[in-house]
């Protein structure tokens, strides 16, 4: 079990990392236009850029993962942020600090996945959903290191010196879980449980097709099919993009030209979303494994207050007082923990074999947003007059609801799917191929551990009242 837990850590380690990369230039947003010469168009695009490259990477990664492992992916995304932060350290321009972001959205891509893919191999599967939640929680602390720690860093000793400590962390990282990170006891134990039957020998004279199986592309894009599938991206889509937004980008500049607040304030106000996270993150977890059958109602009821703070801040005349403001970083905070729990009904849609491709389709929900709400207010506000007009960093915000929208109607309508794979006598939100795949996985139960499933495989239906 030490071993377990080191090689933990040593994951947990290069996730706080790639959050502290992502979010590092979110706090240096005014010092990024200063030092590269760009509007708030331009500032956008950087961050837009890294998350494109971010979500666009969910899948490949989650696939890197099965067939390669965490340690590799770990090394690499060390590697590649290394390489992301060190060249931002040298930039002066639009693109040089472009190619920077790009490299960085690489390396954060590999991470996250990689983190989910070591717990179930290396701790039995009561503590996987309790450390899937601990890991996420403590992760955010790297935004926490962003806004502090690395802002004093920066107005310290500049920028080029800043985002040089930063790349070489991020390359130690890597050398660490390199050395630490391995295939847990569990792995083995799950790849012998969802295993495929040998395949027959090849017939004389031509080339055997197995039956029913199809090219791993049309595999992956069947996932769509999945109603589980569905629900964890619309699920981690409305409740992920705002509380990205705005500690990404536009939370420090939007409290210091609308709110009147100092950057330091600011800065302090995104870390209260992380203590938010850590300290009612179990909460949201233990309703989720208490009411399994409602998850989509906690998507539903954090979409519905986050989108009811904004619309109260946004409508405020002025600068709003402070109380509004820590209530609105609080809401934006539970939206962290509410967005894993789409990471539980993912993994409760596909075998296990397949889970790292699961939970990367439902971390792109989340990431897909967030670069369209990032655009789009990014033009906005250039249209409006730029980061000198409080109107048009106010206005600005008003992209969230749109996403807002398509997330409930995609919850709803995934939703409404099981309730009739369920009616319908069939196991919620699992498709033939993978139901199959599990009946394979039991068989051997009565001669091999048991304790390789997670308890959201367990979980029951969702019920329509």
């Amino acid at each position: 079990m030490r071993a377990g837990y080191a090689v933990w850590l040593a994951a947990l380690l290069a996730y706080v990392m790639a959050v502290f990369h992502r979010t590092s230039l979110g706090v240096a947003g005014l010092e990024a236009a200063d030092q590269l010469g760009v509007g708030a168009g331009a500032l956008s695009a950087f961050v837009l850029l890294q998350v494109v490259v971010y979500a666009a990477g969910q899948v490949p990664a989650g696939m890197a993962v099965d067939r390669w492992g965490a340690r590799a992916a770990l090394t690499t995304s060390g590697l590649l942020l290394f390489l992301g932060q060190g060249t931002l350290a040298l930039s002066d321009s639009f693109a040089l600090a472009a190619i920077a972001r790009v490299l960085v959205g690489m390396g954060d891509a590999l991470v996250f996945v990689s983190v989910l893919g070591l717990i179930p191999q290396w701790f039995p599967a009561a503590r996987v959903p309790v450390l899937t939640q601990v890991t996420t929680f403590l992760g955010q602390t790297g935004q926490a290191l962003s806004a502090v720690p690395f802002l004093a860093l920066l107005h310290g000793i500049g920028w080029t010196r800043a985002f040089a400590v930063a790349a070489v962390a991020s390359l130690l990282t890597g050398v660490f879980a390199c050395a630490v990170v391995r295939r847990g006891p569990y792995a083995a134990v799950r790849a012998e449980r969802t295993a495929r039957p040998a395949p027959e020998p090849e017939p004389a004279g031509g080339r055997r097709r197995r039956p029913g199986r199809r090219p791993r592309p049309a595999r992956e894009v069947a996932l769509w099919r999945v109603p589980g599938i569905r629900l964890a991206f619309f699920g981690h889509m409305g409740t992920q993009f705002s509380m990205m937004v705005f500690s990404l980008l536009w939370g420090v500049p939007y409290l210091v030209g609308v709110h009147e607040r100092s950057a330091t304030t600011g800065a302090l106000l995104i870390t209260l979303i992380v203590v938010t996270a850590l300290c009612l993150g179990p909460l949201v977890g233990m309703l989720a494994a208490r009411f399994p059958a409602r998850r989509d109602r906690i998507f539903l009821v954090v979409i519905a207050v986050t989108a009811a703070t904004w619309t109260v801040v946004l409508a405020w005349p002025g600068a709003a007082p402070m109380w509004l403001l820590v209530v609105l970083v609080v809401v934006l905070g539970i939206g962290g923990p509410a967005s894993v729990v789409a990471f539980d009904v993912a993994r409760a849609s596909l075998p296990p074999h397949r889970w790292g491709v699961a939970q990367g389709v439902a971390n792109l929900g989340g990431y897909s947003a967030t670069p369209a709400a990032l655009a789009v207010m990014g033009v906005a506000m250039t249209l409006l007059g730029g980061l000198d007009n409080p109107a048009a960093l106010r206005w600005a915000w008003l992209a969230q609801y749109p996403l807002w929208a398509l997330a409930v109607v995609g919850i709803l309508l995934a939703a409404r799917d099981m309730r009739r794979e369920t009616a319908a006598g069939a196991a919620p939100g699992v498709p033939p191929v993978a139901a199959g795949a599990r009946r394979t996985a039991s068989a051997p139960r009565s001669e091999g551990r048991s304790d390789v499933r997670t308890t959201s495989d367990s979980a029951p239906p969702l019920r329509s009242e």
